[in-house]
């Protein structure tokens, strides 16, 4: 008779195959009852909604939303086709996000379909989805991206809330310089006969200074005979030339929300003491932050169910709170590879007290910080060496986070973009702050993004002669919930006002970060 363990193992055979097909979203039907139960009781399997279940990770504690949260987007896609076939589409303010690179877990989507109910299923963690009944547009307006049917960019600008001008204003300006041309937009308009909504775009794409595509559709509205009174509907003017060349939202995204957080960012900097005089002095004080900062170091965890992960379950060796032996090499070797990253680290502080470009520190130096804090890692045979060979190729999530970090091509684009915002900048501060926020937001690499932020943070902060400024793990809370409010809703007040409250703290040699 089979052990529970090689039971357990088998059902994770079932699991995996699914898996590899891409099948997030789990029906009732396509696991049996007995290997459905043990599953969720290993947990393997969360459920979502009656008869529907989505991968999850056996360690995850009671209330851990990471795995709905990672799975939420490949869920709703199969979720609604089976619901609704191919007569349903989400709300132009969403589609209008998704077009924009904003793919964070919104509480609510409004779905519209002529077989809408009018009703809301509610979902986990707070999340639900609304069902409502609307005719179907044109198939033209209609588009698949990651397999969710949306309406297409030039829909979603012309029927989205006037709400999104100024609430969602990033996501707006992203999409809005993705027109490359006056007639995507204008054909849409006048057959719809959208004279008022006219009137809002020529004073949007008069916003983010596109005065041509502005004037041509007000000339063609004019000239079929419609009356258009230009309205922007933006509260503030866009604070950058926005490039009408990029291919993707996410350069001018990238840039959007560093020269909008930075006038906050500003408020609340402590005064930098600027460049010390004894750079020896400075690197001792550096040095003795060590054993506290590597301390109070932080991981991110991700979940997948793999051919390893079924052995060790057949072999009897897996429990939910991981191998012991395992997890002590694990914590060695991230505590050796801490300690060969922050020798590179210190040698690119280094660079910048003597004078040179911080942004350009960080850019040529950055990899090899990252080399180091894995190295060991790799020596041990936890990670393959492959691993190391640049920024991430597949999708990451952060632990219970509603924001999912751009896609693998979009990395590639916004890094140089990262690198070339920190050269260009004037405050060490906002360096130090949106330096270490837009890092982890993008989210280059596998794992260890925190580690890597808060280096760069540190690195930034030098620029200025504040002092090694550590994020203690008592304040973690803090911490994650200030950089989510940045990430989803676009707001780095919290996340300005924590950082500069430590490194206040530590500018007056009373760190908050102890042992």
């Amino acid at each position: 008779m089979a052990k529970p363990n090689e039971k357990l193992a088998e059902s994770l055979e079932l699991l995996k195959q699914l898996q590899d097909r891409d099948m997030t979203a789990i029906k009732t039907s396509e696991l049996s009852r007995v290997h459905r139960g043990r599953l969720l009781k290993a947990g393997f399997l969360k459920e979502v909604v009656k008869g529907w279940y989505i991968l999850a990770s056996a360690d995850e504690q009671d209330g851990d939303s990471t795995s709905w949260y990672a799975s939420y987007w490949h869920f709703c896609s199969r979720y609604l086709v089976e619901r609704l076939g191919d007569s349903y589409w989400i709300s132009a303010d969403q589609s209008l996000q998704f077009h924009a690179g904003n793919h964070s877990v919104p509480t609510q989507l409004i779905v519209k379909s002529p077989k809408g109910s009018n009703s809301n299923t509610p979902l986990p963690y707070g999340t639900s989805l609304f069902s409502m009944i609307s005719q179907l547009p044109s198939a033209a307006e209609i588009v698949i991206v990651d397999n969710i049917r949306m309406l297409s960019l030039t829909s979603s600008l012309i029927h989205c809330s006037t709400a999104m001008f100024t609430r969602n204003s990033t996501d707006v300006r992203a999409a809005l310089a993705l027109i490359k041309n006056s007639s995507e937009i204008l054909r849409p308009l006048l057959d719809g006969g959208h004279s008022r909504i006219a009137g809002r775009l020529v004073g949007a794409f008069r916003n983010i200074k596109q005065e041509r595509i502005a004037n041509e559709i007000l000339k063609g509205m004019t000239s079929a005979g419609y009356d258009i009174r230009e309205t922007d509907p933006f509260e503030n003017p866009t604070p950058i030339l926005l490039s009408s060349r990029q291919r993707s939202p996410y350069v001018n995204r990238i840039k959007l929300m560093w020269h909008e957080m930075r006038e906050v960012v500003i408020k609340y900097s402590p005064k930098a003491p600027g460049l010390p005089k004894d750079h020896e002095k400075y690197m001792k004080a550096v040095e003795a932050m060590y054993v506290t900062d590597a301390y109070h170091s932080l991981s991110i965890e991700k979940y997948r169910v793999t051919p390893e992960l079924i052995e060790r379950v057949r072999s009897g060796s897996w429990n939910a709170k991981g191998n012991e032996e395992d997890k002590k090499q694990r914590d060695a070797m991230a505590a050796r590879g801490y300690w060969q990253a922050t020798q590179v680290v210190r040698k690119s502080i280094k660079k910048i007290l003597n004078g040179k470009n911080p942004g350009k520190v960080i850019d040529a130096d950055h990899g090899d910080w990252y080399l180091e804090l894995f190295g060991p890692s790799v020596t041990a045979g936890i990670i393959k060496t492959s691993d190391l060979a640049g920024y991430r190729n597949e999708p990451v999530y952060i632990s219970r986070s509603k924001h999912v970090p751009l896609n693998v091509d979009a990395v590639r684009d916004t890094m140089p973009v990262l690198f070339e915002l920190l050269q260009e900048e004037t405050e060490p501060f906002v360096k130090a702050v949106l330096g270490h926020f837009i890092f982890v937001f993008i989210h280059p690499y596998l794992d260890g993004n925190g580690r890597m932020g808060r280096f760069l943070m540190n690195v930034m902060l030098a620029s200025g002669g504040y002092p090694w400024t550590v994020i203690p793990v008592e304040e973690r809370d803090i911490y994650m919930k200030s950089l989510e409010k940045a990430s989803v809703e676009m707001n780095i007040e919290d996340f300005s006002k924590f950082i500069a409250y430590l490194v206040n703290a530590s500018m007056k040699g009373k760190p908050v970060a102890k042992i």
